[in-house]
């Protein structure tokens, strides 16, 4: 009992120490990063859909399957010892590892396997259509999700898809594996431990989650019942930072251990500092513009094709976004299958007043973009204000939190959202179904991607993406992806900016950290700390 009083008083003095603006050190045994994560809205994996909630739920909770993060088209088994697939390619057959255990302690079988992927779909939260796009449904997942023995289950899906789309999807966070006994527990009502779930943590990851402050900190804790080599480090914690100078003033006086969201001038000024190393990598996340169609001015063809060439890619390119992005017009990524690197837009206010003339609207108009108070994006949106003056679109700025932009945005309360989109597994269909696909466009809507949430239908794209899916031929797929870009870049109402370049800087003594290509692969429990 003395022992467990001890940890229990040092708890708060090692995070008093992490808060402290002028801590010489931060502790031995703790990673302190600092981080914008004001997106965040809930822990739960099955209603988890934000960028910063990825990193956290990729570091705390484990899946059937894993892609490698030096090669995502590589897949493994995380909890899965092995699968196999039918001769129609429709059932896929899973054997777990043995002796897996919750960081509660409670038993990790086939049937919280089953018991999570099937509450993923009954709650039928955001990111439940990763799931529900395999066939499954709340009226047939018990069947179609089954477990078979202690440590095997079968998932079928209703169609003979690429298998490398269906086991990309179980690498997803909402197919992450529940702790059954645990939230049964927590329950309330019929949510399945969801409201409890939402601040707490059910997993089985090398870390586990102790605490969420909302737009102050976030506390991970060591998985001692990990089945997996531990964590070198007892925890580690995440400030929320939004500027990138304090950012950059704690890093440089040890106060933090990471650096997560610096501005190009800060990147700069850390280039050949001894005591800090810069580590980046090129993420599967796109910004854009999206243009919502129940404004009549944005509704039409031609003022979407304006604004396209309303934007000055170059110009950010040489500054906002300088070391941590690249020009990108596309909806998929450079590095995945599929991926085009036409760009085919650039800044051009005449031939955009043009097309708004042609539009009707010679004299341009007035419209509003929500936009998150965080770089690079208030950058970027105070550009793109600029630029659009010119052509005559004069865009009214409404800044506001991560939490409170995405929330409209999703209503589709918006005119204009400056937005980011991480790829929810390495597969082109993660992107193209956000960005293309839209079966129902009422408000009543039970899909609502990113299309939807700008109310434009285009029956043709939703096609040619729903027939992509099903090629098994990959050429042939591949020259699908190609056409379907080109169609995108032409009439979508988005207006792809760039591709991130996620960049951190480290200090001395830390190591083993490395960015990941997707939010949810930024993994914390291989870095350590030289003594």
């Amino acid at each position: 009992m003395p022992a467990l009083k001890s940890r229990l008083l040092l708890i708060p003095l090692l995070l008093a120490a992490a808060l402290a603006p002028l801590q010489a050190a931060t502790p031995k045994d703790s990673l302190i990063l600092a981080m914008a994560f004001d997106d965040i809205i809930s822990m739960d994996p099955a209603e988890a859909f934000e960028i910063a909630a990825g990193e956290i739920i990729g570091n705390t909770y484990e899946r059937l399957v894993e892609f490698d993060v030096a090669d995502p088209t590589r897949l493994s088994g995380e909890l899965a010892k092995g699968w196999t697939v039918s001769a129609d390619g429709k059932t896929f057959t899973f054997e777990l590892l043995p002796g897996l255990r919750f960081s509660s302690g409670n038993a990790l079988t086939a049937e919280e396997v089953v018991w999570s992927l099937q509450r993923a779909v009954l709650l039928d939260k955001t990111p439940a259509f990763i799931l529900t796009q395999l066939g499954l449904s709340k009226t047939n997942v018990a069947e179609k999700v089954r477990q078979t023995g202690p440590l095997t289950l079968t998932i079928e899906t209703d169609k003979s898809y690429a298998p490398s789309f269906v086991l990309n999807c179980l690498t997803a966070n909402v197919a992450s594996v529940l702790d059954k006994k645990l939230l049964l527990a927590k329950a309330q009502g019929t949510d399945l431990g969801n409201a409890w779930l939402k601040l707490n943590h059910a997993g089985s990851g090398p870390y586990k989650l102790r605490e969420w402050r909302a737009n102050e900190l976030v506390v991970l804790e060591r998985n001692d019942q990990f089945h997996g080599k531990k964590p070198p480090l007892q925890r580690a914690i995440y400030r929320h930072v939004k500027e990138a100078a304090t950012q950059r003033l704690l890093l440089e006086k040890g106060d933090i251990d990471i650096a997560r969201n610096l501005a190009p001038q800060d990147i700069d000024a850390m280039k050949g500092r001894p005591d800090v190393q810069l580590t980046s990598t090129t993420k599967g996340t796109v910004y854009y513009l999206s243009l919502n169609q129940k404004n009549p001015n944005l509704a039409k063809p031609e003022v979407r094709e304006a604004l396209k060439w309303l934007v000055d890619y170059d110009a950010l390119g040489a500054t906002l976004i300088k070391n941590i992005g690249v020009p990108h017009q596309n909806l998929l990524p450079s590095g995945m299958f599929g991926a085009s690197s036409d760009k085919p837009y650039k800044y051009d206010p005449a031939k955009a007043q043009a097309l708004l003339a042609k539009a009707g609207l010679p004299q341009g108009f007035k419209v509003t973009m929500d936009t998150r108070t965080v770089q690079p994006v208030q950058g970027i949106a105070e550009a793109v204000q600029a630029s659009a003056k010119r052509g005559g679109v004069q865009i009214e700025i409404i800044p506001g939190d991560g939490k409170q932009t995405l929330t409209k945005y999703r209503a589709r309360k918006h005119d204009i959202y400056i937005g980011e989109w991480g790829s929810d597994y390495w597969d082109p269909h993660s992107n193209a179904d956000a960005f293309t696909r839209n079966v129902d466009n009422s408000d009543e809507a039970k899909l609502k991607p990113l299309t939807w949430r700008n109310a434009w239908i285009s029956p043709e794209l939703t096609k040619k993406t729903d027939a992509a899916l099903l090629e098994r031929d990959p050429a042939k797929r591949a020259k699908m992806y190609q056409e379907i870009q080109a169609d995108f870049r032409k009439h979508s109402p988005f207006v792809m900016l760039f591709q991130q370049t996620q960049v951190a800087a480290v200090r001395k003594g830390v190591e083993g950290f490395r960015l990941g290509p997707t939010s949810d692969t930024t993994y914390l429990f291989t870095v350590s700390k030289k003594p």
